[in-house]
């Protein structure tokens, strides 16, 4: 096996996870220039911040169709092209409308990205080392995140309509990632079991496990026989009903805790708790690199000690921070950094379980022949939740407090560990072929 070339294809496709990361964060240091700009109604700056992310739950749902249909690298063009002219026509657009659409179109980008580009990972990579290949995605989508706070920081500087430059800019690795995306070729188990071509699949598959190539060939084939027995290629059979469960139980799992409401609404948050606008913005670039330095960590470990490991040292640290930071509110006692270092200490576990984990689990538990209509039905869930849950955080804070709303986070997390306990199966080491068999129950 020529571990470089696997390693560079993979990272390649990663950079979707990048231009994910960074489509999404890059509009919260545009937003207050473009309100006044278009002079926005409330509902209007709302429509404006919502619509990537009404955006990304439409690309995640019908992810599987161009996936499965176009194939996984050119799905990949198309996600480069929309992020590009993302990028492009909001950085121009003279009509508050037109900026709308393109916003949109870069969400549909950010959507279709969490499908397909975990699975095309998840298709090329050998077994002993696929967790960190995978994992790849979800620390480049952390790099853009952080990137883009740090672009927007730099460029904010440079007058009233910087705001153009902050979303133009992302034209640039958009352009980079759609070059680069021609030197990888497609997933060979999709040439296999989509259009029947066993000798490119056998030429690439060469090149990720060497002499076994042909062996893989054959267990990919025997398996697909299989399967298409048991579920005749449908991803809602009695067959999938165990990983359909597992999916969508661990998508929800990841936004009830509360992740994305503390990375929207982290400065909200931080003021809450007595800080000044100054110090909650500091603080919020200090979340940002814990984030990105845990996600680093967990992928190198996510294939030594496992996927359920990680899960089960995160669900009970993020129990723990989260009912911290809960009982700090109840307490009142705010003052100072302590809720600053308990939700550093919650995005700490996050980053290092759920953060890393979710993307690579996914992406395995499913059989070749649904893989992307099931990554489709866990990113569909995962962004369904992160809308309901960010629409919902700024009422519930209101109506509870703090203290109420962050112990229910720590509650569902309650929940993910005895989840992790009863339900979750090991899947590091194993072939995508052979995951069925680590499916039983605990």
């Amino acid at each position: 096996m020529n571990k470089n070339t696997v390693l560079a294809w993979s990272f390649v496709v990663a950079l979707g996870g990048f231009l994910f990361g960074f489509d999404t964060a890059v509009i919260s240091g545009a937003e207050k220039a473009v309100q006044l700009f278009w002079s926005l109604s409330e509902f209007q700056h709302g429509l404006t911040m919502a619509i990537a992310l009404i955006g990304t739950v439409m690309g995640a749902a019908m992810g599987a169709y161009p996936s499965d249909k176009l194939g996984r690298k050119t799905t990949l063009f198309l996600v480069a092209a929309l992020y590009f002219f993302s990028a492009i026509g909001t950085a121009l657009a003279q009509d508050w409308n037109i900026f709308i659409i393109f916003r949109f179109l870069g969400g549909i980008g950010v959507g279709v990205s969490s499908v397909t580009a975990p699975i095309y990972i998840s298709e090329i990579s050998p077994a002993k080392s696929r967790g960190k290949l995978v994992g790849l995605f979800q620390f480049n989508v952390v790099l853009g995140i952080l990137v883009a706070y740090l672009s927007n920081y730099f460029i904010g500087q440079g007058g009233e309509e910087s705001w153009r430059w902050m979303l133009g800019v992302q034209a640039f690795p958009s352009l980079i990632f759609f070059i680069l995306i021609f030197f990888v070729p497609e997933s060979p188990r999709w040439l296999l079991l989509h259009r029947g071509k066993k000798e490119e699949a056998t030429a690439i598959m060469q090149k990720v496990s060497g002499k076994q190539a042909e062996q893989d060939i054959e267990l990919i084939l025997k398996n697909q026989q299989k399967t298409q027995t048991k579920g005749e290629g449908r991803l809602f059979s009695k067959a999938n009903n165990l990983p359909i469960m597992l999916a969508v139980l661990f998508a929800i799992f990841n936004q009830v805790s509360g992740i994305n409401a503390i990375i929207y609404y982290a400065p909200r948050v931080f003021e809450m708790a007595g800080l000044g606008a100054q110090s909650s913005l500091l603080s919020t670039v200090g979340i940002g690199l814990v984030n990105f330095i845990f996600t680093l960590l967990a992928i190198n470990f996510i294939d030594k000690v496992g996927r359920r490991k990680l899960m089960f040292i995160g669900s009970i640290g993020m129990i723990g921070a989260l009912s911290l930071v809960s009982y700090a509110f109840f307490s009142g006692v705010t003052e100072g950094m302590a809720i600053t270092v308990y939700l550093m200490l919650f995005i700490a576990f996050f980053a290092f379980s759920q953060g890393a984990v979710i993307w690579v689990f996914i992406s395995e538990i499913f059989p070749n022949d649904v893989r992307a209509k099931g990554q489709t039905l866990g990113s569909l869930t995962h962004w369904v939740m992160a809308a309901i849950i960010t629409f919902c955080f700024p009422a519930l804070t209101e109506l509870l407090g703090g203290g109420y709303t962050f112990l229910i986070f720590a509650g569902c997390m309650v929940l993910q560990l005895l989840y992790v306990w009863k339900l979750m199966p090991e899947t590091k080491g194993k072939s995508l072929e052979d995951m069925g068999d680590a499916m039983p129950l605990h």
